[in-house]
């Protein structure tokens, strides 16, 4: 790789020993993929938090350990210094506040503080979230950057028009330590033009459609960029962030255009470049029906478990969770939980929104999901989930059932103890 002379006194050994660890890494990585050199980041998202049982004998040895083998892929432990570039913590595996009722332990919410004083010690924000964008990390058009999380990506490539690939926890970590990626895939131009065109031939406006449009399109491109050839009603973030979601689940997109939408098309033929569309997919009610179909995996009316919040709510979702539930009680047989960012959390509680959730009988919940964590309440069989990519994901996690609906379609089920949602 052509390295800058910055870069070679890095992999030298000159800036210390994690920072040539971090290069070693970054030089095998990009040569693997065929880059030809590195790209300047000052934006990361990543996994460094440690709080499982399988690194349990890793923690024993120091945080510097931890961060060595699961960050930067190296046998040597060596001394972590503070993060060259801006870098923050994504989602975890333990809720700080509700750990006992995941089942989690006291040993391992320990190992998770104590990650969290040395991260922070070392400039790694602990935003523990899989939506950096909702809390502060809001990247500007063209802004090189080092995220993980599917979700997270798409939203950072499509909807600000900054530059990501899905990275590692090691690729993260070494980013982290050098302020460098390796330019390849979506920091190039040219790789981030459209490939098919999605023909709308039916109404997409609120967060259950956008989320069933993004689960079709996810199956029908796979790992290619799709245009939609118009929006039928503006979307927000909202919708944005759960559309992304569920074609990055059920596919591996990574990017997308919707002309007059996203940064980088204005048009549809700068969405695609001035070039062809690959192919032409339709969408309309009769793909709108079977993908709702594909999503439902229960049979069992009766649930047991609803969860809200993947990605993580915004301020918007939380209030109107409140407002559904304002006056009422969850079913004694059913657990709510409902997931939102920490520092949205903050605002639910000053709202009263986090009272009302909990009066009614759920909890809210912060830094992990389900998915995650792979913590649900004792003996659930049958879950209900306005996220795509939590239906799409929890069964084959948790083993469990589940039904893919609205937000109001999953509080009446709360409520009552039965789904009743329909296409």
């Amino acid at each position: 790789m052509d390295l800058t002379d910055y870069e070679r006194a890095m992999l030298d050994g000159e800036h210390g020993r994690a920072k040539a660890r971090a290069m070693e890494l970054l030089v095998r990585y990009g040569e693997a993929l065929g880059a030809e050199r590195l790209v300047e980041t000052n934006n990361v998202a990543g996994a460094f938090n440690a709080s499982t049982p399988s690194v349990k004998h890793i923690v024993e040895r120091g945080m510097d350990s931890v961060f060595s083998e699961l960050n930067l892929d190296s046998d040597e432990v060596v001394e972590v210094p503070r993060m060259a570039a801006s870098t923050c913590q994504l989602i975890t595996g333990i809720d700080n506040d509700n750990w006992k009722l995941q089942g989690a332990s006291e040993e391992l919410i320990g190992m998770q503080r104590e990650a969290e004083r040395y991260l922070g010690a070392r400039g790694i924000n602990m935003f523990a979230t899989c939506t950096p964008y909702q809390v502060g990390n809001v990247p500007v058009k063209g802004e090189h950057c080092a995220w993980m999380e599917s979700s997270a990506v798409i939203y950072c490539n499509s909807v600000l028009g900054a530059r990501t690939n899905v990275e590692g926890k090691e690729s993260t970590g070494a980013a982290g330590l050098t302020g460098r990626i390796p330019y390849w895939g979506y920091h190039i131009t040219e790789n981030r033009y459209g490939s098919h065109l999605i023909e709308l031939d039916t109404e997409v406006d609120d967060m259950m459609d956008w989320g069933l449009l993004g689960y079709f399109i996810g199956y029908a491109v796979e790992d290619e960029i799709p245009v939609l050839q118009q929006a039928t009603h503006q979307p927000n973030l909202i919708k944005l962030k759960h559309f992304g979601a569920a074609a990055a689940s059920s596919g591996g997109v990574e990017m997308y255009h919707i002309p007059g939408v996203t940064p980088e098309a204005p048009t549809l033929e700068d969405a695609f470049g001035g070039r062809k569309p690959r192919e032409v997919i339709r969408y309309g009610k009769a793909e709108r029906k079977a993908t709702y179909e594909k999503l439902q995996s229960a049979s069992d009316r009766k649930v047991d478990f609803i969860m809200l919040g993947c990605p993580h709510n915004s301020i918007e979702q939380m209030e109107l969770i409140a407002h559904l539930l304002t006056d009422r009680t969850i079913h004694p047989d059913v657990q709510l939980w409902v997931h939102t960012p920490r520092a949205i959390k903050q605002v639910a509680d000053r709202n009263g929104y986090c009272e009302v959730i909990t009066k009614a009988g759920g909890v809210v919940m912060s830094d992990t999901c389900p998915a995650i964590s792979r913590r649900l309440p004792p003996g659930v069989r049958v879950i209900a989930t306005d996220s795509a990519k939590q239906a799409h994901y929890l069964p084959a996690i948790a083993k469990v059932d589940g039904w893919f609906g609205s937000v109001r379609q999953c509080i009446e089920a709360a409520v009552s103890g039965q789904w009743n949602g329909a296409v």
